[in-house]
């Protein structure tokens, strides 16, 4: 008898199929072949028939080049760290796709010569913070801070108060940030007390800036004081406010959260926050305050290495200036129409056998080091606890939370769009 391996068709054969050949086109070469390979030796193995090797590799390539795949947040964390933090806005992602290519980013098309990189952005920055005298924008919150430090405290101090030395996540902490730009941390009153009066008496010559830093992932409650940011800017030495998550204006449902128009306008120098958290936008580090402080960091060599490309710049744009970003719809969605939905979801899921869908209330968190303890009333549809790996493995993968042998995806974080992708992903684990 022949050996069947020999009927196993070769590399250069399988990559000339047409089917598979254009999927080479947009994925790359490379990339197509190291699956025909594996294909190959499954074939080899006598675990798929020689002349299935090419469906075979159909079957197995990728959606694209990239290994990240989309995921359906149905964690009720608003903005999630672990799946990206703020999903970008259709304007947002259509930017991006028009950035993706040769672009006018830093280039006056008018004159035909260099002009300011990343001129929108900028502007709508501006005009989103009117009470700023100039911005900056660099590739996150923590850049921000460093940049702080290396343009306005080498070598000296920065008064801070020890309750807000936080960690920012992976193990990265605050002071380890500051101290690598060459400056000296002047800790100041106690975990949880710090007055006015503990800052001023160590206020000196060799004072570089005082940083109030907003603590990000929990909250310091009972006997507790700290010194207002208006104290702070009465001290006679630049003030930067670190508030973290990037709300630029009050919002009424957080209150307690602070934004940079109140913050300007108590006073701070700088303030300096997140772009892909509650403004709902990209990666990025935003620098507002003082024209002349703002420009003395834009202009610091370090800025060079911390500059964002013209996709963020892209990104930030449209965030700005376009619709509500699904971070703030997502905020902002009432719990009428959250139920609405989830009935609708589990009727459509009535024929499915053993599914056993339920419409619960539940609780999501806005996530990402923003508004800690705030609780936001909303409903989930409730499926049995085998359905949660199911889900993330399935295609669309979908995230949602374990609580009480039950599966929960939480539609306060899942876009309306989203719920006919959430459905058949739902009947396919059944």
């Amino acid at each position: 008898m022949p050996d069947p391996r020999r009927a196993i068709p070769r590399t250069d054969a399988v990559l000339a199929e047409p089917r598979i050949a254009k999927a080479a086109g947009s994925l790359g070469r490379d990339l197509v072949k190291s699956v025909v390979n594996d294909v190959q030796r499954a074939a080899r193995a006598g675990e798929i028939a020689p002349g299935d090797v090419a469906d075979a590799v159909l079957a197995r390539l990728p959606a694209s080049a990239s290994s990240l795949r989309p995921v359906v947040n149905a964690t009720g964390v608003v903005v999630h760290t672990n799946l990206g933090r703020a999903p970008l806005s259709p304007a947002a992602l259509d930017a991006l796709a028009a950035a993706g290519g040769a672009t006018d980013v830093e280039f006056d098309l008018a004159t035909g010569e260099r002009a300011r990189r990343g001129r929108g952005a900028l502007a709508a920055l501006e005009a989103a913070v009117p009470d700023a005298g100039a911005v900056h924008v660099v590739n996150n919150n923590a850049a921000a801070l460093l940049l702080c430090a290396l343009a306005l405290a080498p070598g000296r101090e920065i008064v801070v108060s020890r309750g807000e030395l936080v960690e920012i996540g992976d193990g990265f902490r605050l002071p380890d940030l500051l101290e690598s730009a060459g400056a000296r941390l002047r800790e100041v009153g106690t975990t949880n007390r710090t007055s006015i009066r503990d800052y001023a008496a160590a206020i000196g010559p060799d004072t570089g800036f005082v940083l109030k830093v907003h603590p990000s992932n929990y909250r310091v409650t009972g006997f507790t004081a700290e010194a207002t940011l208006g104290e702070l800017a009465g001290l006679g030495v630049p003030l930067v406010a670190d508030i973290g998550s990037g709300l630029l204006a009050p919002h009424p449902l957080l209150p307690d959260e602070p934004d940079a128009a109140s913050a300007l306008r108590a006073g701070a120098t700088v303030v300096t926050a997140s772009g892909d958290k509650l403004l709902g936008g990209p990666q990025a580090g935003l620098l507002l305050g003082d024209a002349g402080v703002v420009e003395r960091l834009r202009r610091h060599p370090a800025a060079r290495a911390l500059r964002v490309d013209k996709l963020t710049l892209a990104a930030l744009e449209a965030t700005l200036r376009g619709p509500v970003p699904p971070v703030r719809a997502a905020l902002e969605a009432s719990v009428a129409s959250l139920r609405e939905r989830a009935e609708a979801l589990v009727k459509a899921l009535g024929d499915v056998e053993d599914v056993d869908a339920r419409v619960v209330g539940s609780v999501a968190a806005v996530g990402g080091g923003g508004a800690p303890g705030v609780e936001l009333p909303s409903v989930a549809v409730s499926l049995p606890a085998r359905y949660a790996a199911a889900l993330r493995t399935g295609e669309p993968a979908v995230a949602g939370r374990v609580v009480k042998d039950r599966c929960l995806l939480d539609l306060r974080t899942v876009r309306p769009e989203e719920d006919a992708n959430l459905r058949e992903a739902v009947r396919r684990c059944g």
